[in-house]
């Protein structure tokens, strides 16, 4: 299991377990966490799942491939550490990632 916290735009933190080999997008619903609204179920053909990683671990991560990078385009208030969090693949390196979801999706 992987521990995640996601801070929301007004800056509460809920941190949650998720399963190695999911997505951040899949722990966020599994688990109640606001702020992600995800209506196109993790197929990457939205911006409804925008977050922006934690810039401390951004490199862990990884950069956006370009087909999400072309979803970002859809999202509000792109940051350079904006990403869909349905393409955030948790691995046990990610223990302890922090994920803040934006004001607003899409």
């Amino acid at each position: 299991m992987v521990q995640i916290t996601y801070v929301d735009a007004a800056g509460t933190a809920r941190s949650v377990k998720g399963e190695v080999g999911s997505t951040v997008m899949e722990t966020a619903i599994r688990n109640n966490v606001p702020g992600i609204d995800a209506e196109c179920g993790g197929a990457c053909a939205c911006a409804t799942c925008h977050v922006y990683v934690g810039e401390d671990w951004a490199e862990a991560v990884g950069p956006a491939e370009p087909m999400e990078q072309d979803m970002l385009d859809f999202a509000s208030d792109v940051r350079p550490t904006s990403r869909l969090s349905c393409q955030i693949r948790l691995k046990p390196e990610l223990d302890g990632l922090t994920i803040t979801t934006p004001a607003r999706q899409g």
